[in-house]
């Protein structure tokens, strides 16, 4: 099974398209999968919109009432994925943005790295950026978050989309206490993947061609503020660095 998990606030102009083209992608690439989308506290038409959608597909929503931002939210989609599944080794769970940034075509690319043996898999987006300031900040950030986080091989570690594999995140999670991830907003992903990737055993980075971004979309964009994000993070956090290498995919 595939656990597809989407974080939603204030979506409701490009998660409904989301939703159809994934169906479309599955329609044509046979798998297995299961949406869970969570709607953070949207103030605008975002709970409609999946209402639309849920009996159209298999899909479970969270509703909050109340706000409780990004990282949160993504920590629960990945708890849920985890109840739910009994086959641990065999399902992934895939965090998708719900702005539809990068497009769900990718999907296939990363099943077929999760099924030939990856625990994690990364799928790069850095041309989604529609300034230079963005790309030079994402292309940097790798360097901005050390020495708390070490993902070296990794361009994009702000990518919303990461692939892994269940009992690779529940050894992440495993003796943890309080919440699993510590930062919030787009820090939140890079959190995610350098703790599941010190918990994985083989990890593949998928770039992603610009045919499947959207430069354009709003939660994507990288600013100064961003950086400085990054270097507080960098040395707030204390993550072990992978034990595994790292694989790059041409």
């Amino acid at each position: 099974m595939l656990y597809i998990c989407i974080p939603a606030r204030n979506d409701a102009r490009t998660v409904g398209l989301l939703l159809w083209k994934i169906r479309q992608v599955f329609g044509e690439y046979s798998r297995e999968y299961h949406l869970l989308v969570a709607d953070d506290a949207s103030e605008d038409d975002t709970s409609d919109v999946l209402d639309r959608y849920q009996h159209a597909l298999p899909m479970k929503v969270i509703n909050h009432s109340e706000r409780l931002g990004h990282a949160a939210t993504v920590e629960e989609l990945l708890t849920h994925a985890l109840q739910t599944s009994d086959r641990l080794k065999r399902d992934c769970a895939v965090t998708f943005p719900a702005d539809f940034s990068v497009s769900p075509a990718v999907l296939p690319d990363i099943i077929k790295r999760f099924e030939s043996g990856a625990d994690v898999v990364v799928a790069e987006s850095i041309g989604a950026e529609p300034t230079r300031l963005g790309r030079l900040i994402r292309h940097a950030a790798g360097w901005l978050l050390r020495p708390g986080l070490k993902l070296d091989g990794v361009s994009d570690p702000l990518t919303a989309v990461c692939a892994v594999r269940l009992v690779t995140l529940r050894k992440a999670m495993r003796g943890r206490t309080g919440r699993f991830l510590e930062t919030e907003n787009r820090l939140a992903n890079a959190e995610l993947l350098a703790r599941t990737a010190a918990a994985a055993r083989q990890i593949a980075v998928l770039p992603v061609s610009d045919e499947h971004l959207r430069p354009d979309a709003v939660h994507g964009r990288t600013s100064l503020g961003t950086a400085v994000d990054l270097y507080r993070a960098g040395r707030q956090l204390e993550i072990p660095e992978p034990g595994a290498a790292i694989q790059r995919v041409s």
